[in-house]
C-alpha cells in the first residue's frame, strides 16, 4: 500500500470514529415522562431510584395535566404520562397515544391553602378568610387544565364565595407555578398541593376539606410514541411498588385503596 493509500484510510477511519461518537449509544437510552406538577418532588426521586435499579435515565416534564395531554395526544414523544387526574390519561388512550391496558391509578392528591410567613397579618385558618381584605391577589392554578386548580375552584363554588373571590383570583399555568405566585409575593395565598406545601418550609399551609371537591385520582399510562413503551411499563410498575408507594406516601400523597383516615 503506497503512502497516499495508507492517508486516505486513516482519514477514513477517523471519520467513521467521529461518527460513531456523535450517535447517541443505544445502551444508554432511557424514558421520558411527562407528570402533572404536584409529581415533581416525589417523582424526582422515585426517577433516581429507577436509575440506579436499571441504568436508564429518566427525562421528566412538568406540567399541567391538560396541556401534557394535548401534546402527548398530538404526537409528543412521551414513554409514559402521569396526569393529576385520570379523565387526562383516558383522553390520551381514545387518541390513540397511550395504552390503555397500562392505565393505573397511582395516588390521590390532596390541595392546602398556602401562605407565606411574615411578620404581618395572622395566616387565614380557612378559605373563608380570603374574603379579608388584606389578601389582594390569591393564586390558584388555571381550572380550564390544571386538575388542582379545578379542585379550588369546586372548594370556592361549595362555601359560596368563588364569586367573592374570582376579582382577586390569579391563575397559575400548573401549580408549581401557582405556589411561587404566593412564594415569590405576587399573591398573598395560593391554593397548592400538599406534596409541594411540605416541602416550602418558606410558608405554613391548612388542609382543605376533601369533601369540597371532587377526589383527585391520579393515574399514570405507558404511551406509544416515546423510545420503549416496555420501558414505560418498568417506570410505571416501579411508581406502584414498595418503593415507589413509601416516597409518594412521604409527599403526602393517599395510595389506592386508602383512605383519609388511615394516614392521619
Amino acid at each position: 500500500m503506497n503512502r497516499l493509500a495508507i492517508v486516505m484510510v486513516l482519514a477514513l477511519a477517523a471519520c467513521g470514529k467521529k461518527a460513531a461518537q456523535d450517535q447517541p449509544a443505544a445502551t444508554a437510552a432511557g424514558i421520558k415522562v411527562a407528570a402533572a406538577s404536584d409529581l415533581e418532588l416525589a417523582f424526582r426521586e422515585i426517577g433516581a431510584q429507577f436509575e440506579k435499579q436499571t441504568g436508564k435515565t429518566v427525562t421528566f416534564t412538568f406540567g399541567s395535566s391538560g396541556n401534557l395531554a394535548k401534546q402527548i395526544a398530538q404526537g409528543a414523544p412521551y414513554d409514559v404520562y402521569a396526569a393529576a387526574n385520570a379523565a387526562f390519561v383516558d383522553d390520551t388512550v381514545k387518541a390513540g397515544a397511550c395504552d390503555g391496558a397500562t392505565k393505573a391509578m397511582y395516588a390521590r392528591g390532596r390541595i392546602v391553602l398556602w401562605t407565606k410567613k411574615s411578620d404581618g397579618p395572622a395566616a387565614p385558618a380557612s378559605l373563608a378568610d380570603l374574603k379579608d381584605e388584606r389578601f389582594k391577589k390569591i393564586a390558584i392554578a388555571n381550572p380550564e387544565h390544571a386538575p388542582y386548580g379545578k379542585a379550588a375552584k369546586q372548594a370556592m363554588e361549595k362555601l359560596g364565595i368563588w364569586d367573592t373571590l374570582q376579582p382577586k383570583l390569579v391563575f397559575g399555568e400548573n401549580i408549581q407555578q401557582t405556589l411561587h405566585f404566593a412564594q415569590s409575593g405576587n399573591a398573598d395565598a395560593a391554593i397548592a398541593a400538599l406534596s409541594l406545601a411540605l416541602k416550602a418550609d418558606d410558608g405554613t399551609y391548612i388542609l382543605i376539606d376533601d369533601s369540597l371537591h371532587a377526589p383527585l385520582d391520579q393515574a399514570l399510562a405507558a404511551c406509544k410514541n416515546g423510545t420503549s413503551i416496555d420501558l414505560g411499563k418498568q417506570f410505571a410498575a416501579f411508581v406502584s411498588s414498595p418503593g415507589g408507594h413509601e416516597i409518594m406516601k412521604r409527599y403526602g400523597f393517599l395510595l389506592p385503596g386508602e383512605t383519609l383516615a388511615k394516614t392521619q
